[in-house]
């Protein structure tokens, strides 16, 4: 599917406000609400809108502690490790690299508590070579809203 300049400004819209309806969504853009409806329910079959959700404050929710974790793998069972990493639930998430490092993951904790536990889990999961994990002091940038 090819994204033209009406999906984008739909995109960045629904990024700063997805409760907004279809007919409040239309009029902003000057299109019929049939017309929003139909694009919409179009990104949506091609999964480039995969769901619609809110953002959170995770520091207000409790979350002080901001961890990335670089972990090294061996005997190529890293894909195997990464997918049981990324279903708990404080992983915001896992990424597949290059470079001295197979996996990054970003995570969120309430307590040191909770983290020490976490990379000890971490670190007993089989074919964990090792992993290095960095505190985030300041966050001055954290957004995944991009178009």
């Amino acid at each position: 599917m090819v994204i033209d300049d009406k999906d984008t400004k739909i995109l960045k819209h629904l990024l700063i406000d997805a409760r907004q309806s279809s007919r409040q969504l239309a009029h902003r853009l000057g299109v019929s609400t049939v017309t929003m409806i139909s694009r919409l329910r179009k990104l949506e079959e091609k999964k480039i809108i995969q769901g619609y959700s809110v953002r959170l404050d995770h520091e207000l929710l409790g979350y002080e502690i901001t961890a990335i974790i670089e972990i090294k793998t061996t005997k190529g069972k890293m894909l195997e490790i990464e997918n049981k990493i990324a279903k708990q639930d404080n992983v915001i998430a896992v990424y597949d690299i290059t470079g001295d490092t197979d996996t990054i993951v970003i995570a969120k904790f309430k307590d040191r508590r909770s983290l020490s536990i976490f990379v000890k889990n971490l670190s007993a999961i089989p074919n964990v070579e090792t992993t290095v994990t960095h505190i985030v002091l300041n966050t001055v940038k954290e957004d995944d809203r991009l178009i």
